[in-house]
């Protein structure tokens, strides 16, 4: 699903010109965030050959831009994949499991930028134990 995007903001009363606004990342179809969240951002760096969290959830969706280096991401269903500095991610919330966002680099820092959306009441991140990882292993793409 494609769309246009345009972003020209004229300001006749500012003398220079306008800003440039570029689109570097969308979700289709609007993701839930639940009644009465509490957005959170949070920039994370992770060392060289860092294997980042280990397989967690968040109770709410998450977008996020790497500022640089490479990172790992992997959802429950999707194959994992390399986002590299200036690419976008973001993942749903709720049951699917978060399982990869580690540094893609052994040799250098990567970091990246998330905006969660945490439900009341609710920890930013809960980890999975390995018994339900056991369990739903059926439901984690093939491994490369």
């Amino acid at each position: 699903m494609s769309h246009e995007h345009t972003h020209q903001l004229d300001n006749p009363d500012q003398s220079g010109p306008p800003p440039k606004i570029d689109v570097i990342g969308t979700v289709a179809g609007a993701p839930q965030i639940p009644d009465g969240a509490e957005a959170m951002t949070i920039f994370v760096t992770l060392p060289p050959s860092s294997p980042g969290a280990p397989p967690h959830r968040h109770s709410g969706p998450a977008y996020g831009y790497v500022v640089k280096g490479a990172i790992v991401f992997e959802l429950e269903g999707e194959p994992e994949r390399v986002v590299r500095a200036g690419g976008t991610f973001w993942e749903p919330g709720g049951d699917v499991i978060h399982y990869q966002d580690g540094n893609h680099l052994a040799d250098e820092e990567s970091a990246f930028v998330v905006t969660m959306f945490c439900a009341p009441g609710q920890p930013m991140l809960t980890v999975v134990e390995p018994e339900e990882l056991e369990a739903r292993k059926h439901l984690r793409a093939p491994r490369p």
